[in-house]
């Protein structure tokens, strides 16, 4: 099976500017990305950025990079002229990597793009992994999945999702039905990649502040790996960063 991972990166951040710059290990985070991303079975990894210095600081590591449009309003849409940009064919496999997260374990990556070539019918996929903590399931930074019983997400939330009418954390309905954290990360067919920017958002995505209800919105299904282990931890604030600088 064939894969491409492109890596979407901005410069601006409120919490820490220039974060696609910030030094790992005396490399810049994007440049930590994109080298976990080689170590799973892609044939290409590319950034796609807003920002030349961004494309100097990945070539100079021998990182392929792409400048893209700076007025794009999220990373979907910037990917999606990267594969434009990149000749893509429609069926191309693409997994969508975060530019924040140099830990990112790159059999992760494999296993949401296998995920997504097993359903030739499916445009989409993503991950997800069980819920231990009580915390977790009420904290609205942490996105919840249900699933039906084909493995294809049925909602995202904010909310706890199930939720548990008797109180308390739900029990584990059976080893394949837990209550599920949503992992950033996508995988996509590049013409429907290419098709997203023009699909009307969602009045629910607008609620819920989630990108991926408007494929689910207008009737598109979305693959969900579940993987026993919780991803690594990713790149917000300055304390984040200090905790990934402790890994290298």
């Amino acid at each position: 099976m064939s894969f491409t991972v492109l890596i979407p990166a901005r410069m601006k951040s409120t919490r820490l500017p220039d974060k696609p710059l910030a030094d790992i290990g005396g490399l810049p985070m994007v440049v930590r990305v994109a080298q976990q991303a080689a170590r799973s079975g892609a044939s290409r990894v590319c950034v796609a950025c807003d920002d030349p210095r961004i494309v100097q600081a990945c070539e100079a590591a021998g990182v392929q990079a792409l400048l893209t449009r700076a007025d794009h309003p999220s990373g979907s849409d910037r990917l999606a002229e990267a594969c434009t940009l990149l000749g893509l064919t429609d069926d191309t496999i693409v997994v969508n990597v975060q530019g924040d997260e140099p830990l990112i374990d790159p059999t992760l990556i494999d296993a949401v793009a296998q995920s997504l070539a097993a359903r030739p019918d499916t445009p989409m996929g993503t991950a997800a992994h069980a819920i231990e903590d009580e915390a977790d399931l009420v904290n609205p930074n942490v996105v919840k999945v249900v699933l039906d019983a084909a493995g294809q997400a049925l909602y995202f939330s904010r909310s706890p999702l199930p939720f548990w009418r008797d109180g308390g954390m739900p029990p584990r309905l059976s080893v394949d039905h837990p209550a599920l954290r949503h992992i950033g990360i996508y995988a996509y067919r590049a013409g429907f990649l290419r098709s997203f920017p023009g699909l009307a958002a969602s009045p629910l995505e607008r609620v819920e502040s989630l990108e991926q209800l408007r494929v689910l919105w207008h009737g598109h299904r979305i693959a969900v790996h579940v993987t026993p282990h919780a991803p690594g931890t990713g790149v917000d604030t300055p304390e984040d960063l200090a905790r990934v600088r402790l890994h290298f």
